[in-house]
C-alpha cells in the first residue's frame, strides 16, 4: 500500500510563503536574491503500523518569483545529517538501511515563468524489516542547484519509527458473540487446532469465564470447580485438560495461545509467547467441528460466563503453531490474513456496530449479542 505522507502548499500557503520571504528584514542577506525552497515540512514521520509495508513520500520545490530560465534543483540522500537531526531533536535515531528506500526523480525542475517544481520521489520498502523499537532518519538534502537555495530548507528529514498496529478493542463484559452463519463456515473437521485471543482481563471472580469454543465438545475457558479462576482449560467431551502454569493475569493486555494435536492429544498453552508447563495430553481424538450454533466467543454453559474485559486478534488455524511462530516479531499483534492455516481472523477493531468481520475472507463473522462497548488503545505500547 503507497500513501503521499508529506503536506504539498497550496496555492494559498505559496503566496504566504513568497510574502513571508519579502516581508524579512534587511539583515537577512537570503531576501535580496530570488531563492529555491523546498515547500514539505522539515521533518516528515512514517508510523510503521504492520499494514503499511511499503509508503511513497515527496518534496515539490519552489521559488519566491518566476524565472527567465528553467531551473533545476537536485536532491540526494545526505546521511552526515543524522546526528544534526539527533542534536536538533534530542533523539537517538539512526540512518535507514539502504535496501528500505529508493531515491528516485531526484532532480526537480521548475518550468520557466513557473512558481513549483516537480516531485522528488523518496520510496520506502519492506518497512515491517525494522525493528519497531527503533527510530529511523533519511536526511534528504539539496546537491546541488542552479539558483541558490534558502538555507533552512535544504534538508528534509524523513523519520521512521513504529506506530500502534492496534487501535481499538472490544469489551464483551457481559456479552458474548456467535457465527452469523453457522453451519456454512470453514471451521469445521479440523484434525489439529491452534487458538489464539489477545486480551485484557479486568477479573475473574466467577467460577468459569469463556474464551471461544463449544460447551460439552470442545472448549477453550479459564476455572473450574477446584480450579483457581484464572486458570485455563481445555474442555472437551473426553474430559478437560488443565495446568496451574495456565494462568492469566488480570489489569493487562495478555497474549494466549493453545495448540491441540488430535493425533496424540497432545495439548500446549503459551502465555506472551511463552510455553507454560509441560504439554499435557487430552483423551480426545476427534476432529473439531466449530461450524455450528454452539459455536460462542464469551458464553459457554449459560450467559453468565461471559470474559469480563476487552479481545483483540483472535484466530483459528487448523494446524499447530510453533513455538517460534506464537512469539515471532508482532504475532500478538496481527498476522497476514493469508496465513496457512488461517481460517478465521477476528480483529475486533470495527469501533462500531455488533458484528465482527473474519479477515481471512472465510465469512466466520460473528454477531454480538448485545451492543459492543468499543475502547480506543495504542498496542503495542
Amino acid at each position: 500500500m503507497k500513501a503521499i505522507t508529506n503536506k504539498i502548499l497550496s496555492a494559498t500557503l505559496l503566496i504566504a510563503a513568497v510574502s513571508g520571504l519579502a516581508a524579512c528584514g534587511e539583515n537577512d542577506m537570503e531576501t535580496y536574491d530570488n531563492k529555491a525552497f523546498s515547500t514539505s515540512d522539515k521533518v516528515n514521520t512514517i508510523l510503521v503500523a504492520g499494514t503499511n509495508n511499503e509508503q511513497e513520500c515527496t518534496i515539490k520545490t519552489a521559488i519566491a518569483k518566476p524565472e527567465d530560465t528553467e531551473v533545476k534543483v537536485t536532491y540526494g540522500v545526505d546521511n552526515s545529517k543524522v546526528e544534526a537531526y539527533n542534536g536538533m531533536y534530542g533523539e537517538k535515531a539512526i540512518t535507514v538501511p539502504s535496501a528500505n528506500y529508493e531515491l528516485q526523480n531526484v532532480v526537480s525542475t521548475i518550468q520557466k515563468g513557473a512558481l513549483t517544481g516537480s516531485d522528488v520521489t523518496v520510496h520506502f520498502k519492506d518497512l515491517n524489516s525494522l525493528d519497531r523499537d527503533k527510530v529511523y532518519v533519511l536526511p534528504i538534502s539539496v546537491t546541488s542547484s542552479t539558483i541558490d537555495v534558502l538555507r533552512s530548507t535544504k534538508t528534509t528529514y524523513f523519520v521512521i519509527r513504529g506506530g500502534a498496529l492496534i487501535n481499538t478493542t472490544a469489551d464483551i463484559t457481559k456479552n458474548f458473540l456467535k457465527l452469523k452463519d453457522a453451519g456454512t463456515s470453514t471451521l469445521g473437521g479440523m484434525q489439529n487446532v491452534s487458538v489464539e485471543a489477545l486480551v485484557k482481563v479486568n477479573v475473574f471472580g466467577k467460577l468459569i469465564s469463556t474464551v471461544m469454543g463449544i460447551e460439552g465438545k470442545f472448549l477453550l475457558r479459564a476455572g473450574d470447580a477446584g480450579l483457581v479462576d484464572s486458570q485455563l482449560q481445555l474442555a472437551t467431551s473426553d474430559g478437560n485438560v488443565t495446568d496451574a502454569s495456565w494462568t492469566i493475569p488480570t489489569g493487562e493486555w495478555v497474549h494466549i495461545a493453545l495448540t491441540f494435536n488430535s493425533a496424540d492429544g497432545e495439548t500446549a498453552v503459551y502465555i506472551n509467547g511463552v510455553k507454560k508447563g509441560s504439554s499435557q495430553y487430552s483423551k480426545y481424538r476427534g476432529n473439531i467441528d466449530w461450524n455450528t450454533k454452539g459455536f460462542y466467543v464469551g458464553k459457554s454453559y449459560d450467559e453468565n460466563r461471559w470474559l469480563e474485559g476487552c479481545v483483540s486478534e483472535m484466530r483459528v488455524w487448523n494446524r499447530v503453531l510453533t513455538a517460534d511462530e506464537i512469539k515471532a516479531k508482532n504475532h500478538f499483534y496481527t498476522v497476514d490474513n493469508a496465513s496457512d492455516g488461517l481460517i478465521a481472523y477476528w480483529k475486533f477493531n470495527e469501533g462500531g456496530g455488533s458484528e465482527i468481520a473474519d479477515y481471512t475472507g472465510h465469512g466466520n463473522t460473528l454477531v454480538a449479542n448485545s451492543s459492543i462497548t468499543w475502547k480506543s488503545v495504542s498496542l503495542p505500547k
